[in-house]
Order: structure tokens, then C-alpha cells, then sequence
């Protein structure tokens, strides 16, 4: 099977799935708009064949460039992991004829606003929004839903541009920071913990789904740097406190006529027991936490999506061993890192249950903390039980300190 995967090189996590794709025998064709020699390693050794475009954001320039050079080959797949490329790939798939997600289904998984018109039209609960061009439209919404609201770009991912105001003043602010934006949307302040439902779907069924545990919210982690963000996939994706998300999720795949691949959905879990929806993608999760989840049951999921996207079928085992956790740490300081404390100790301490680290060496420039949820490093842990998982967790937040200048 020929697959054209658009984007396999970044994010990080890419190369991973283009050596899935292979390892279950398609041949994969890769486009992006970086020269070939530059591309990860992993990805190179197994492509099968490469196009570089001058931009990947000049959608109609990519189809055109992607037609000439696909020519009498056909393309059985075309995937994109990557959430700025969701409609780019949709555009292809239509120009040279693939099956797959179209046009006009991708849409809502990249339109905040039409995403939650379609997911409240069929009974689920949405935070109350509107959409907003304007500064004066944003101040228009933001009085019709109610303070607190939360403003976001329409088509954004990863938290990232995301802020809370509270009053008038601090909407002012927001709209300060994000005149670049063309579109927001303006939503409720939902009050509640912050969780992901994810699943690899083939033909409109989950073959594979996670739960994940954001600690604290993003939207506390986005705004404040000492803290280190925490992701945890769950061991017990049945636990009854979760099962309005996992049911929520469900009906969101069915509203939106998700079919094949992956999906990340995040939703609140209010102190009353109610889900709410948060937002859905057509991609896998971000900041390695598909590592994580093959961690939390030694899978490999970059393989198991290639096997369901190429042949419809999902055939590794799911143990659910562990609960893990992604520790994200940030340097103190500006510049470069200088030395890291707490390493060894916490090395000895928890050493069975480490399952990675990787931290910025020192001598590394910082990277920036807005940007990139990964930091200056992470460590891995897991463990069977997930109150004893957070203890080691919170110690690697407060005794693990790096320290740049």
C-alpha cells in the first residue's frame, strides 16, 4: 500500500509513526517544506519517497505540487498526524481521490466554533461560546456568556494563545496578547478537572482508547512557570468517576462521523460529577504522550495505528500495567543550563519505576517554556498504583531543579 504522509518529520513524535507505517508494509511517501537531508533520521530510513514544498501552509500550492509528482502512482492513504495539516491532507485526499476523512468533515475538527455546534446539536454538553472576529465582537460574547470566560484561537491546539479573563480588564489584556489572532472563540469557564479521552478508530469503531490526566489544567501550567505540568494516562479507564468522558467521547466520535485513525479529545470533570466537552482533534495526543501511553501497557502505539490505518485492524494486546507520567521540568534562570540538583537522588529513590529521562544537558540553551510544553526536559514514571505515582511525582516537581544563566 502507497501511504503520503504530509509532515513526517515534525513534531517529534512523526518519524515514530513513519516507521510504523513501514513496518506493516506501506510504502511511504513523505511531503514537507524542510530539504530531505534535514529530516529526522528515523524518518529518512523509511521513506520510500520524498517531496519538499516551499510551504506547507500554501494549501492549494502543496495539492498542485503533490498531483504533478504522485502523477499515475496511486496513493491508497493520505495522513497527516500533525494538527495544522488536518485540512491540507483532507484537500489532498479529495485531488488524487483517496478515501478518508473529506473536506467538509475535517472542518469542524479545526473550526472550535463549528466543532461545538455540531457536538451540542447532538445532546452533549458544550461549554456556552461564540465565535469573534473583532475585539468589540470578544467583549460582546464574553458579557452574553458571562465572566469568567476562556478565549482561544478557533483553530489553535496545545493550550497554546489560550487565556482566562475574569473581568473586563483582564479580557482587555488577553486582547492584547493575541493580535496576530484573525478568529477566537470566546467560551465559558468550565471549573473542573482536565482529561483526555484518545482512541484509534477503524471504521467508526474504538479499537484502542486512553484516558489522560492533566495536573494541574493547562491553562494553569500555560500561565505560570515554576510549575511542572503533569500528564497521566490511567491504568483503570473503567474507574466509574470517568465514565461520563469515556461515554461523552464515544458520542463525539458519532456526532462529528469520526471513521479512521487517531483522536484526542480533552473534557472537564465538574466537583458535581458532570462532563463537559472540551475540544476534539483528528490527530494523536502531543508532548510524548503516546509514549506514555506505550508505556503504561509495553505497546507500541505508533505501530498499532499503522496497522489500523493500513489494514483495518488492531492486533496488540492492551494490558493495562501501569499508570505513568510525564514530569515536565523548566530551568530557573535564563540562558544556558548551568548544572541540574536532585538527578541522582531521585535516580536511587525511584530507579525500578523510571521508565525515561530526558533533560536538557548542560551547557543546552534554554528553550522557551511558552512554547513547547516539553521544556528543558522530562522524566517518566509509572507504577501500578496511582496515589504512590503521584508522590513520586510531586517530588520530581519540588526535588528535581535545573538552573540556566
Amino acid at each position: 500500500m502507497n501511504v503520503l504522509m504530509l509532515a513526517p518529520g515534525y513534531p517529534s513524535e512523526m518519524p515514530y509513526f513513519v516507521r510504523g507505517l513501514a513496518q506493516v508494509g506501506a510504502q511511504v511517501f513523505g511531503v514537507a517544506d524542510v530539504p530531505q537531508e534535514e529530516l529526522p533520521a528515523l524518518a529518512k530510513q523509511h521513506l520510500s519517497g520524498y517531496l519538499r514544498v516551499p510551504s506547507l501552509l500554501d494549501e492549494e500550492g502543496v495539492v498542485e505540487a503533490v498531483k504533478r509528482w504522485v502523477g499515475p502512482l496511486r496513493m491508497e492513504r493520505v495522513v497527516c498526524l500533525w494538527e495544522p495539516g488536518v485540512l491540507l491532507a483532507a484537500k489532498v485526499r479529495e485531488a488524487l481521490g483517496v478515501e478518508g476523512m473529506t473536506l467538509e468533515e475535517a472542518i469542524p475538527f479545526r473550526n472550535k466554533d463549528a466543532m461545538k455546534e455540531r457536538v451540542a446539536a447532538a445532546g452533549i454538553r458544550t461549554p456556552r461560546h461564540r465565535a469573534a472576529t473583532t475585539a468589540a465582537e470578544v467583549r460582546e460574547a464574553a458579557e452574553h456568556i458571562g465572566f469568567p470566560v476562556i478565549v482561544k484561537p478557533i483553530a489553535g491546539a496545545g493550550s497554546m494563545d489560550t487565556y482566562r479573563a475574569n473581568d473586563r480588564a483582564e479580557l482587555d489584556a488577553a486582547l492584547g496578547k493575541m493580535g496576530h489572532i484573525d478568529e477566537v472563540n470566546v467560551e465559558e469557564f468550565v471549573d473542573g478537572e482536565e482529561f483526555t479521552f484518545d482512541t484509534i478508530c477503524i471504521d467508526g469503531e474504538i479499537a484502542y482508547h486512553n484516558i489522560s490526566y492533566y495536573r494541574p489544567r493547562p491553562l494553569a501550567f500555560r500561565s505560570t512557570e515554576w510549575i511542572s505540568p503533569m500528564t497521566y494516562c490511567l491504568r483503570d479507564v473503567n474507574d466509574p468517576r470517568l465514565a461520563g468522558g469515556a461515554t461523552m467521547g464515544r458520542a463525539v466520535l458519532d456526532a462529528l462521523g469520526f471513521r479512521n485513525g487517531f483522536t484526542h479529545m480533552e473534557w472537564y470533570l465538574k466537583e458535581n460529577g458532570e462532563a463537559v466537552f472540551g475540544e476534539i482533534a483528528a490527530r494523536p495526543p502531543g508532548a510524548n504522550t503516546v509514549d506514555l501511553m506505550n508505556y503504561a501497557s509495553d505497546i507500541d502505539l505508533f505501530r498499532g495505528y499503522a496497522e489500523a490505518e493500513v489494514h483495518k485492524r488492531f492486533t496488540q494486546p492492551i494490558t493495562r500495567k501501569y499508570n505513568a507520567v510525564n514530569v515536565f521540568k523548566r530551568a530557573e534562570g535564563k540562558g544556558r543550563i548551568q548544572r541540574i540538583e536532585g538527578l541522582e537522588r531521585i535516580k536511587r529513590e525511584f530507579g525500578p519505576h523510571i521508565a525515561h529521562i530526558d533533560l536538557l544537558s548542560v551547557g543546552a540553551p534554554r528553550r522557551d517554556w511558552v512554547q513547547t510544553l516539553v521544556s528543558d526536559g522530562y522524566v517518566v514514571l509509572r507504577h501500578p498504583d496511582l496515589s504512590t505515582l503521584m508522590r513520586m511525582a510531586d517530588v520530581v516537581a519540588t526535588d528535581l531543579r535545573l538552573y540556566a544563566g
